[in-house]
């Protein structure tokens, strides 16, 4: 009688809601971006301390993989954990196929790739990962969804792109590309779906897939980048996931620089540099195109820059507060998003006039994650 006489949560959508992840306590916001708002919080996720974020279709299930190989099924409207599950002892990511019915999880430990039920996570496949050099199934990095029920991930201590074919998800079906390179270490698809691109983290260079043509194989990019160049040491892991991909070019962070590299998309050369403040890590491109974010690794990762993508130059350097861990638009790019992890607080700021109009307090917040990924190819 007392559960029924509880009052009901109020009828919305899904639209302008998102998540923003308490790394150190296990737990994540809902919050709503027209209200700049926390709605509530859901406890009990694990390990957070790498966590990532798929959505439903409809924007309404987040999906969690944590570090410790938790995946959680939570759902924002009721803000509750739907399904857990532990899947592995290593992970740091996964991605969601084009029909929203499989989800798929990239793990460290054991190596490999696993499928699941998006809605009741029961499993459906385990793809154990190819063995690197020192005997161990190799780390898989970079997963993500592609055109055609297809997902791309690749292999870090083995060198190799998985291109798995999940149409049928009990019985995938896997396209290898050897030899691309060393320690691929990120990967994205490009926003039209076409393309895959890896980071090489062992040499100077990015590996390509053409998802149109995979009978190609995978080629080799921006062969030498650094060339030349010393080498700095890198205190963080670059990532590709942000789809740099700006007026037909590729703004993609440089490893051990301080640089960002421009690539033309129609030939995958490269045509420019930008010149930043430090190392890059996340270099993200507002859904318009006309700018590109970028946030740094120590020391400098207290500083957020914007480069302007029309004249290639940086144009304002932002100081959020101390150690930035992600940013994330608002779905049409009015604003952005940016986690203060030592500040214990998220930071919003208006694009056009980058004025700070709102700030939201967290508990050591990173990753922030917003439904509009939903309906994103890669995301």
């Amino acid at each position: 009688m007392l559960a029924g006489c509880a009052a009901p949560l109020p009828l919305r959508g899904t639209g302008d809601l998102g998540v923003v992840i308490e790394r150190a306590i296990g737990r994540l916001q809902v919050v709503d971006t027209s209200a700049h708002a926390t709605l509530g919080t859901v406890d009990g996720l694990g390990d957070l301390s790498h966590a990532s974020v798929v959505y439903s279709r409809d924007g309404r299930y987040a999906y969690v993989f944590g570090r410790d190989g938790g995946l959680t099924k939570v759902d924002l409207l009721e803000r509750r954990i739907d399904r857990r599950t532990l899947q592995a002892g290593n992970s740091i990511g996964g991605a969601i196929s084009q029909d929203g019915r499989v989800v798929a999880a990239q793990n460290y430990a054991p190596g490999g790739v696993k499928l699941f039920d998006a809605r009741t996570l029961a499993l459906l496949a385990d793809i154990p990962s190819a063995v690197g050099p020192d005997g161990q199934r190799s780390k898989v990095v970079g997963l993500a969804d592609a055109p055609e029920g297809r997902f791309v991930a690749s292999l870090f201590d083995a060198g190799e792109i998985w291109l798995i074919d999940a149409r049928n998800p009990r019985m995938p079906r896997i396209t290898r590309f050897r030899g691309i390179g060393r320690q691929p270490y990120d990967g994205l698809v490009t926003p039209d779906g076409r393309y895959y691109v890896a980071g090489l983290f062992g040499e100077d260079g990015v590996a390509l897939v053409d998802l149109w043509h995979p009978e190609r194989g995978a080629t080799r990019i921006l062969d030498g980048y650094g060339k030349g160049e010393a080498r700095l040491p890198v205190y963080k892991m670059p990532h590709l996931r942000g789809w740099a991909i700006a007026d037909g070019y590729a703004f993609l962070p440089a490893v051990g620089h301080h640089e960002v590299l421009i690539v033309d998309t129609r030939t995958w050369r490269e045509v420019g540099r930008v010149a930043v403040a430090g190392q890059p890590v996340f270099v993200i491109a507002r859904p318009d195109a006309r700018q590109v974010w970028v946030n740094f690794a120590l020391p400098d990762n207290g500083k957020v820059q914007v480069i302007d993508t029309e004249t290639r130059r940086v144009t304002a350097t932002l100081a959020p507060g101390r150690a930035v861990l992600h940013l994330e638009f608002t779905p049409r790019g009015e604003e952005v998003w940016i986690s203060v992890r030592d500040d214990n607080r998220v930071v919003v700021y208006d694009t056009a006039t980058l004025a700070r109009v709102a700030t939201l307090a967290a508990n050591a917040p990173s990753g922030i994650f917003f439904t509009s990924r939903a309906t994103r190819i890669g995301f």
